[in-house]
């Protein structure tokens, strides 16, 4: 499915960083995880085939042991935490939000603080103490308060900005969310990615994150991911490396 001439312009950059001997930066998020499905399991054989570690954004309150249990053997995988319910509470006029201020802040802390004791007792070695926001967003009333529960970073999307906890972002959103759901074009996902490595090449020092949300690929979400994986995996410009050398 994947016109390979769309891809040319990612070989082009990353041949500039090879002849720079320079290596990009490079770690693959994939959100809404719950229980184990098929879609999980097609994720989990490309990461396995290609030897590119994924940090799995899991909504505590509804999994349990079934997905811990399924991940268990799998080396490449890392558990943060997205949320607790992945529930909007912002009003319909506003965009989506769980980690607002719509609620009691005490009650989206304390949300936060038994999803992060969940998943730590469900992954143990497994989890990262990263906390992924329902829609990439979170009021930054709460962010201050997130340490104390063991929290060491947040992930959200775009580049950094100053944070009194650290940030570890992503950047390449791969799905098309309004009209028509499904995998964006190549050629423009590829066209992000080409910026987001000319920004790391004049001296922006901030790893490259890549979305997922491997229950509501297509086709054509599918083949970018395997196309990405196969494009770059053993690139001497690219190393994929797991969230946590990031966090911690």
């Amino acid at each position: 499915m994947s016109d390979r001439a769309d891809w040319q312009p990612l070989r082009d950059e990353l041949q500039r960083w090879s002849a720079a001997g320079r290596k990009a930066k490079l770690w693959f998020r994939d959100d809404d995880a719950i229980e184990p499905t098929p879609a999980l399991d097609r994720l989990l054989s490309l990461a396995n085939h290609f030897d590119v570690p994924i940090a799995l954004a899991i909504i505590p309150q509804p999994t349990g042991k079934a997905l811990a249990e399924r991940l268990a053997g799998e080396s490449r995988v890392t558990a943060t935490v997205h949320g607790w319910t992945h529930q909007n509470y912002a009003p319909d006029d506003t965009k989506k939000q769980e980690l607002g201020l719509h609620r009691p802040q005490a009650v989206v802390l304390d949300e936060l603080h038994r999803g992060f004791d969940k998943l730590e007792a469900l992954y143990g070695k497994q989890f990262v103490p990263l906390l992924v926001p329902p829609w990439n967003r979170i009021d930054d009333a709460l962010l201050p308060h997130l340490a104390p529960f063991g929290y060491r970073a947040v992930s959200v999307f775009g580049l950094a900005k100053q944070a009194p906890i650290g940030l570890i972002n992503t950047h390449i959103d791969i799905m098309r969310w309004h009209g028509v759901r499904g995998g964006l074009p190549h050629a423009e996902v590829i066209g992000r990615l080409v910026e987001e490595l000319r920004i790391r090449f004049d001296g922006h020092d901030e790893p490259i994150g890549v979305m997922t949300h491997h229950l509501v690929h297509d086709d054509l979400a599918w083949d970018f991911v395997e196309t990405l994986f196969e494009e770059t995996a053993d690139h001497a410009a690219i190393e994929w490396r797991p969230v946590g050398n990031f966090v911690y």
